[in-house]
């Protein structure tokens, strides 16, 4: 269920109101669906809810919508609310801005990845984003990776990791369109080499040729005739001066000798 964002009357912490303790008890000590419960929490909810905007405001030159990262926020003060323990102080908002926060960077972390990326190397990403705006405003210019590394404390290979991280974030649809210099209705599918079915062919051919040298001579020459000089088996015969039937029974035990030899594990082949 989506928490409400209107901005409607906010009730004021005053020397009459309940105070957020007062409320986060009644929110601790009743069950889900208790109308008192839902109205403190409501009320909770709507005190904090600059709080978790100034959460939200850091992340507001990310792709993603601040409707989305505003809702991922008051779960992360639902959670602090739920949690908080009133016996060690008073202060709900000091306890439920590292909530909010730490629930929107897991939100990044683990919802928004299109490819699954090692959390230091997430981390480190989000420094280079600040760093290179503390850089830039300093050197008037984008500042190099060496510059980025000496900044941080890591290395250029750590910093140019992070970097091509950014091309998991977000998954790029295989039937968009390409940019000018392409032909037009050309995508990005069409750059992407399909499955080479004669791979699969080298791979047969390659396993054949290893026990080749096993065959008899006259098996060779048959099966060199048949397969890659396409004669037929009377051909075959004819030029061999053989029946027809004597050269199918040979292309048949030539056959069923390579098949046995290609299909045998390798333990088998070793101790034969």
């Amino acid at each position: 269920m989506r928490i409400s964002t209107r901005t409607g009357p906010i009730d004021p912490v005053t020397e009459a109101g309940p105070t957020d303790s007062d409320l986060v008890r009644i929110v601790q000590s009743l069950p889900k669906g208790d109308q008192e419960r839902e109205t403190a929490c409501e009320t909770l909810v709507a005190r904090y809810q600059g709080l978790v905007r100034a959460c939200v405001q850091r992340y507001r030159d990310t792709p993603e919508s601040p409707e989305e990262l505003m809702q991922v926020g008051y779960l992360g003060l639902l959670k602090a609310i739920n949690n908080f323990d009133v016996a060690l102080g008073d202060s709900l908002a000091a306890y439920a801005q590292p909530c909010v926060s730490g629930e929107i960077k897991r939100y990044f972390r683990d919802k928004r990845w299109q490819v699954r990326v090692r959390r230091p190397v997430q981390e480190l990403r989000l420094e280079i984003r600040k760093a290179t705006a503390d850089l830039t405003h300093q050197l008037s210019r984008t500042p190099r990776d060496a510059e980025l590394a000496g900044y941080l404390h890591v290395t250029e290979d750590q910093v140019r990791e992070a970097q091509a991280a950014s091309a998991a974030f977000q998954a790029t649809s295989l039937d968009a369109p390409l940019a000018d210099g392409h032909d037009e209705g050309s995508s990005l599918a069409d750059l992407i080499g399909a499955e080479d079915p004669e791979l699969e062919r080298a791979v047969d051919m390659q396993a054949v040729w290893t026990h080749w040298e096993e065959l008899p001579g006259r098996e060779q020459e048959l099966l060199m005739m048949r397969f890659y000089g396409n004669m037929t088996q009377a051909q075959i015969g004819q030029q061999l001066g053989i029946s027809q039937m004597h050269v199918s029974r040979l292309l048949t035990r030539a056959l069923s000798y390579l098949r046995e030899r290609i299909a045998e594990p390798p333990r088998a082949r070793a101790a034969a």
